[in-house]
């Protein structure tokens, strides 16, 4: 019993495989036209995309709790909390730096200091927004020792938060 079919365009010709091959080049061609275009397209897309601000890098083997002091309408204003890994970097003001000078707390997973400054401001155990820095204990928060970054008066800004920082 003979399985193969009968009918002439059921069987690949030879000339139908040459004609593939003739047109694998084309394609290859083609397909690396389209990625260039995708991968321009890219760029042009991407460039108007928002741009971290100020980040802060953690090169610690720790994982850290991060809070963030800054002036917001004349006013000091607390932020917190940004959970960061051991070597992550969070984008922490994502908006262009309007303030030259910001201020940073950061603690260990057990709630010790580890980023420990001089500028006194307020904190509060879990997730926070607070307006103004004097008299933390009294508005019911906790008043923590903010190291002082200045930003030069740059746009954007990263910091490296290392085993031994400030």
């Amino acid at each position: 019993m003979d399985l193969r079919p009968s009918h002439p365009f059921c069987r690949p010709s030879s000339r139908t495989k040459r004609s593939w091959f003739r047109l694998l080049p084309d394609f290859r061609g083609r397909l690396a036209s389209c990625a260039l275009f995708g991968a321009a397209l890219l760029v042009v897309l991407s460039t108007n995309r928002a741009h971290a601000e100020f980040t802060v890098c953690n090169q610690t083997l720790d994982v850290v709790n991060l809070a963030v002091g800054q002036k917001v309408d004349n006013a000091d204003q607390t932020d917190g909390w940004w959970t960061i890994g051991a070597n992550q970097c969070v984008n922490v003001i994502r908006e262009e730096l309007a303030n030259r000078y910001i201020y940073l707390y950061a603690t260990d997973v057990f709630g010790h200091a580890i980023l420990n400054g001089s500028t006194e401001m307020c904190v509060d155990r879990r997730r926070f927004s607070i307006r103004g820095i004097d008299e933390c204990w009294q508005r019911g928060h906790i008043a923590a020792r903010f190291v002082e970054v200045d930003t030069l008066e740059q746009v954007r800004w990263t910091y490296f938060l290392t085993g031994n920082s400030p």
